[in-house]
Parts: C-alpha cells; sequence; structure tokens
C-alpha cells in the first residue's frame, strides 16, 4: 500500500499565535511539510484547489513544482483539480511539466469539487456541472493519448490537429479520479481505466464498502481489473491519542462547523469526534499504533492500495505537524507495510 498525505493548506486563525495565517507563510509552510514527507519515507503528497479566502492555493501545479526542487522520490498530485471549470489542455501541459521537473513523479488526481467558487470565477454554468466533468475528463484521457488531437465537444472550443507540449516522462501521465460516494462516478472511472480515490471524511467506513466493490466490478467488465483504489481521510497523530485528539478536535471544530453553516449541517459536537476517532469511524485521530489498526481494519474492508491523511482540516502548530508527518513515516507506515508485506523504501530512497 502507498501511504502519503494531502492538503487544502487552510489559512485560519493561527493556533500559535491567534493571527491570521498569510497565504505566504502558509504555502512556505506547505512546501516544508511536502519535504518532511519525502524525507521520511512516505509515498504521496496531494494539493487541493480552492478559489476561496479561508485556502490559499488555487495552482496545486505551481506549488507541488517548488516542492519537486526540494524532494526527490515522493509523488506529487494534486487532490484535487476542479477539472470542471478549467481547461483540461492546460492542466495537462501544467502537469506534463511538473512531470519533467520531477523526472517523472507527477499525478493528476481529477475531481468536480466540493466548492463551487470556481465554476461563476471561470464563467461555467452549475447548471452543466455533470456534463463538464464529464467531457473534460474524457479530452483529458485523450490528451494523455495522442500527442496531435482532434476533438469537439459542448463545453470547450474544438481541437483540430494540434499538437499538445510538453509530454509526461511518465507514459501514460497518471490521472485518478476523486469521487465522494456516487456510484456513477466510480463506474465512469473504471471503464475509462481510471483509479479512483474515495473520501471518507464521516460515518461509518463500512458503508462505502459498496462502493469499493462497484468499482471492481466495473474495472472487471471493462477488462481493467487492476486498477488501484485509494482511501482518503481526515486524521492527525501525536505521541498518545488522548493529545492527539486534544489537538485535533478544536481546529476540525472549527471548519467542519464553518462549512456546515454555509451547507445546512448541524455543528460537530465532541462526542460525535471522539466516536468518529474510534476504531471503526472515519477519523484517523490517535497514537501510531491507533492509526495503525485504523489503516488494517479499512484494508480488511476496501483491499486499497492507498491511503491518503489529511492532517490538517483546520490549522494545526506547524511544529506539531512535523512531528505527525514523522511519525506517520517512521513508526506508522512501516508498520503498515510490514503487515501487508509490502516492502519498506531503502534508506537512500527515504531521504536519511
Amino acid at each position: 500500500m502507498e501511504l502519503g498525505l494531502y492538503s487544502f493548506a487552510e489559512t485560519r486563525l493561527d493556533p500559535a499565535t491567534g493571527q491570521p495565517v498569510g497565504d505566504d507563510d502558509r504555502i512556505r509552510r506547505l512546501v516544508e511539510e511536502i519535504e518532511h514527507a519525502d524525507r521520511f519515507g512516505l509515498d504521496v503528497f496531494g494539493v487541493g484547489e480552492h478559489h476561496r479566502p479561508d485556502y490559499a492555493v488555487s495552482s496545486p501545479a505551481v506549488v507541488l513544482a517548488a516542492a519537486a526542487t526540494r524532494t526527490s522520490r515522493i509523488r506529487l498530485t494534486s487532490a484535487v483539480t476542479v477539472l470542471s471549470s478549467d481547461d483540461p489542455v492546460r492542466v495537462f501541459q501544467d502537469f506534463a511539466t511538473l512531470d519533467q521537473l520531477s523526472s517523472g513523479r507527477a499525478e493528476i488526481m481529477a475531481g468536480r469539487g466540493s466548492f463551487t467558487e470556481s465554476f461563476p470565477l471561470f464563467g461555467q454554468d452549475l447548471g452543466d456541472y455533470e456534463a463538464l466533468f464529464d467531457e473534460k475528463l474524457r479530452l483529458l484521457v485523450q490528451l494523455r493519448e495522442q500527442i496531435v488531437v482532434d476533438w469537439t465537444g459542448h463545453h470547450r472550443p474544438s481541437i483540430a490537429g494540434r499538437g499538445v507540449y510538453p509530454r509526461p516522462v511518465q507514459n501514460p501521465l497518471p490521472i485518478w479520479v476523486a469521487v465522494g460516494g456516487t456510484p456513477r462516478s466510480v463506474v465512469r472511472a473504471a471503464r475509462l481505466g481510471l483509479p479512483v480515490a474515495l473520501a471518507i471524511i464521516g460515518g461509518q467506513p463500512a458503508r462505502f464498502k459498496p462502493m469499493a466493490d462497484l468499482f471492481r466490478d466495473a474495472a472487471a467488465e471493462a477488462r481493467r481489473p487492476e486498477l488501484p483504489f485509494s482511501i482518503n481521510a481526515h486524521g492527525f497523530i501525536a505521541e498518545s491519542g488522548d493529545e492527539a485528539r486534544a489537538m485535533a478536535w478544536r481546529p476540525f471544530s472549527e471548519t467542519m462547523g464553518r462549512i456546515g453553516r454555509e451547507r445546512g449541517w448541524r455543528p460537530p459536537t465532541r462526542a460525535q469526534f471522539e466516536a468518529e476517532c474510534g476504531p471503526t469511524g472515519a477519523l484517523f485521530v490517535g497514537s501510531p499504533d491507533e492509526v495503525v489498526e485504523k489503516i488494517l481494519y479499512q484494508h480488511r474492508l476496501f483491499a486499497h492500495q492507498r491511503f491518503l491523511l489529511q492532517m490538517t482540516v483546520g490549522p494545526m502548530p506547524h511544529d506539531a505537524v512535523l512531528r505527525a508527518i514523522e511519525l506517520y513515516g517512521t513508526i506508522v507506515a512501516p508498520a503498515v507495510r510490514e503487515a501487508l508485506g509490502a516492502p519498506a523504501p531503502t534508506s537512500a530512497e527515504a531521504g536519511a
């Protein structure tokens, strides 16, 4: 199993100072987090795209390019690229450039996005939400398969025999599809030959097992039985479970409560949070041993090939985040790999 992290580069109040975090500071801290993850042997780091004042990154490829110059082995992916409101040609070019810069470590995680600010910003109609993603995802797949492209659609000008450059080091450039639980999305990804990243951020993860089964059934029908499957989740790691939960609760409750007010959700309670941190809940908040056990529990459910953890659901002290990454890379990841019979990175690969 590949083990990694993702971040949305939140910019709410700094828990250490009580002051707003500037975009410049947050982006620099984020690059340091990616560098730290590479140093301690994690496999993947993803950066999200948002167009809101509470998140610092609107262009993941730019941040990942900065990280590429300071890392040597970790894979660098968006998490996600909001493909519906972007131009697939430009997305492909940006990540092909990142792939060249990183010597073949770039990936695209394409999604429709959980926020909608980018749609009016780039002149897209939310009424075309599903059609935009379907059309642009198919074009993105065609772009990685063909250098010279002929294409006609409804939501972007046609392409008549044009070459798209640069080409990536990897052939093909990996494209994942991020989903939140819609059956049609996983079936489409399987038929297109694309791996799926399923976000589970609340409730009982076991209820998502039919999604994994559906994806694999659809992949088998499409004669693509080896497509990887990822679980993306929220969490935090500290020396003890009590310490991790004490640190994570306030940022988590502020962030989820604020988003909940926008969407009509009830604010989270401490009791709900503690339950979600339990052995069968969705949150990976705990000691290294607790997080290992939960990863292995979910692997028994999903048999997934990748696990990505978002540690900064709300602003966390930077030093604590770096320590959590170290615990993840030096204790959690080796234990999971050993339990699953996967080889660990060599000391040179892990940046030791």
